[in-house]
């Protein structure tokens, strides 16, 4: 029961805290993916996505909290970006004019991470270029194994407690771990039919800064960024965890149809 406890002060400290950076990365070739979004509100990055058709990004719920708000004049996605302290030629700032998050993830003041996942509807649709680009969706069902390397970008804090964020694009490749793993130490908090999660070394990780940003596998979107340690997010023990996207196939589509 103590334990319980603790991870769900865990999981609510860091979801509050907006995670996911990149930690012992590498900067992004500009512009290799294109389908990246950076989340800004007041022209301030809050949280990473990913465009999967010209009118909608992809992100994660817990983006909106006591301190951002869905607010047309103040919510905004910027794509073609890979500099977010500059204005660049390829950069499009798109108001958002409608922010979806799934039902169930806040219900009687609770919130269910595994039901971690939001739409924003564009108020313009994206022009599409060689900077800008949709993420296709992966296939319903489509199961990845384990230990399989994948990887996932943004332009959160570069360190594990948070202090140094970048602004230009990160990228670090992460290890698929087994299910049953995270069920073991998440416990409750984790659900296996709806999320996936990743093992840190140590040394890569992701951390706070970037919620929301796709974790690609095998060149495609399997997950969605959603929580981890914070605070000390290479934390070997507890793996990270993302939504997982074959999941909510379902859902999208009915949504954004």
């Amino acid at each position: 029961m103590v334990l319980n406890s603790f991870l769900l002060l865990l999981v609510i400290c860091l979801a509050g805290g907006m995670g996911s950076g990149i930690i012992g990365g590498k900067e992004a070739k500009p512009h290799s993916r294109p389908y990246m979004a950076s989340i800004q509100y007041k022209n301030h990055h809050t949280c990473g996505g990913m465009l999967i058709r010209e009118d909608y990004v992809l992100t994660a719920a817990h983006c909106l909290n006591d301190n951002v708000h869905c607010d047309q004049n103040h919510f905004e996605v910027v794509l073609g970006v890979h500099n977010i302290s500059k204005v660049e030629k390829s950069q499009q700032r798109i108001p958002v004019i409608k922010c979806i998050p799934h039902t169930k993830f806040k219900q009687n003041n609770t919130m269910d991470y595994s039901y971690d996942i939001m739409l924003l509807k564009l108020k313009n649709k994206a022009k599409l270029n060689k900077f800008v680009k949709v993420m296709p969706l992966p296939k319903k069902n489509g199961k990845t194994p384990a230990n399989v390397k994948c990887s996932i970008a943004g332009w959160g804090s570069k360190t594990p407690k948070g202090e140094q964020a970048s602004d230009v694009m990160q990228e670090v490749k992460l290890k698929l771990q087994f299910s049953f793993e995270c069920k073991n130490k998440w416990k409750q908090y984790f659900n296996s039919e709806r999320m996936i999660c990743s093992v840190s070394d140590g040394k890569h990780a992701f951390c706070s800064g970037d919620s929301g940003s796709p974790f690609i596998c095998n060149t495609k979107p399997q997950g969605i960024a959603s929580y981890t340690i914070d605070g000390s997010c290479t934390n070997t023990k507890y793996p990270q965890a993302y939504v997982k996207l074959s999941y909510f196939l379902t859902w999208i589509k009915d949504k954004i149809r």
